[in-house]
């Protein structure tokens, strides 16, 4: 590289030197205006739900399992007792089935307490009997063997009627009878005859309430 050359070159940067050269002005804060914190609303500080998910959860099933219910069984509406009664056969199908073995008389006992009545088998084949929800009152629900089937008792000392009521249903009929202060109802096939069972029952049967 001769003079010349080096002389160019260190003129040249001396160029590129002055144009990077930039003056920047020193950074001045704007003024703000004060701030009148009276009238400031603070934001409320949300917590943190402690409730673990499963509480939700259970929240939910409860919720869920109450709405069944209310939809079905003790806590449905029915305009009249025989409609109970009726709808009842329904909602226990396992109990009208054909079997030729007895309840065992403790099962009985504890389905007939003695101090709602006393009840006495005496010959009935009796094939189920426990303890049920009929107008927001347990009656002890009792199914004896009839000539064509099962046949379902109800024995309600609480369920006054002034008269018998005759109940009709799809494959059923049967009946509701007044028996001192209470009721018992008497529903079987529309083959089967009910009237000795229902007399057999009236004799059976003394409310103990």
């Amino acid at each position: 590289m001769n003079g010349d050359q080096d002389k160019r070159i260190r003129a040249l940067d001396l160029k590129i030197a002055k144009a990077l050269q930039i003056d920047v002005p020193p950074l001045v804060m704007p003024e703000l205006p004060e701030v009148d914190t009276d009238k400031v609303a603070a934001l409320p500080q949300r917590r943190r739900s402690r409730k673990p998910v499963w509480y939700a959860i259970a929240a939910t099933v409860v919720l869920a399992t109450s709405i069944a219910i209310r939809m079905s069984g003790p806590f449905e509406n029915y305009d009249s007792l025989a409609a109970e009664v009726l709808a009842h056969v329904d909602h226990e199908p396992r109990a009208m089935r054909v079997v030729d073995t007895p309840v065992a008389d403790e099962r009985l006992q504890r389905a007939v307490p003695a101090t709602m009545a006393v009840f006495d088998r005496g010959e009935s084949l009796i094939t189920y009997a426990r303890t049920c929800i009929i107008n927001g009152k347990k009656v002890p629900h009792l199914v004896v063997q009839g000539q064509h089937g099962p046949v379902m008792i109800l024995l309600m000392p609480d369920e006054k009627v002034a008269a018998a009521t005759p109940l009709e249903g799809e494959s059923v009929h049967g009946i509701i009878i007044p028996v001192g202060e209470g009721s018992i109802a008497v529903v079987g096939d529309r083959e089967e005859a009910l009237e000795p069972i229902r007399e057999n029952v009236i004799d059976s049967i003394t409310w103990t309430t």
